[in-house]
């Protein structure tokens, strides 16, 4: 009885063992990415505005823009993601750079599969604008800009330094999308 029991035993597990020529691939993996702890620092520059930024961020200066007065960058490192920030003064154009942000957000509608606009109002601290959030594989995942209105213009936009892939980059695009906001939040004309 055991012996035809070892016979049965063998003879399935050879049967099962057959060759399967289904070939079934593996879904294209990411790697996990650990972030640090949210905790902000004011920025301390010598131009008109100021807000809170990451500590685990670094603030660059922006030569890429003609070496604009106060234009900077502030560097996400190991994310591999800056806010290209940049700075003007205003003399009565201030139709003109409210298009040419609108313009460079939806510059980037080729690639996306949408833009949201949401408004920024912070009236006790005159602060106003617009923040367009780019959905899909475009180059550039966040846009913002803010002005007093009458004296200044500030103009922020994000950009990962890696394939544009939605879904690698969404859990670094929400992390650095609440710094973004906190940026906005606490952001001062002085």
């Amino acid at each position: 009885m055991i012996k035809i029991f070892f016979y049965v035993l063998f003879f399935i597990s050879f049967i099962s063992c057959g060759e399967d020529t289904t070939a079934i691939p593996k879904p294209r993996g990411y790697y996990r990415i650990d972030f640090p702890p949210k905790n902000y620092q004011l920025l301390k520059i010598e131009c008109p505005y100021t807000f809170e930024f990451p500590t685990y961020a670094t603030i660059q200066p922006n030569t890429g823009r003609n070496n604009e007065r106060c234009a900077l960058n502030i560097d996400f490192g190991r994310l591999k993601a800056k806010i290209h920030i940049s700075f003007k003064e205003l003399e009565n154009n201030t139709p003109l750079y409210l298009e040419e942000s609108r313009r460079m957000a939806y510059k980037h509608s080729v690639k996306a599969s949408g833009i949201g606009e949401f408004p920024i109002e912070n009236k006790s601290e005159k602060v106003y604008g617009m923040l367009y959030e780019i959905e899909g594989e475009a180059a550039s995942s966040i846009q913002f800009h803010v002005t007093d209105s009458s004296r200044y213009f500030l103009r922020g936009s994000l950009y990962f330094y890696a394939e544009p892939n939605a879904d690698s980059l969404s859990p670094s695009l929400d992390f650095v999308r609440k710094d973004i906001n906190h940026l906005i939040e606490t952001f001062k004309w002085k």
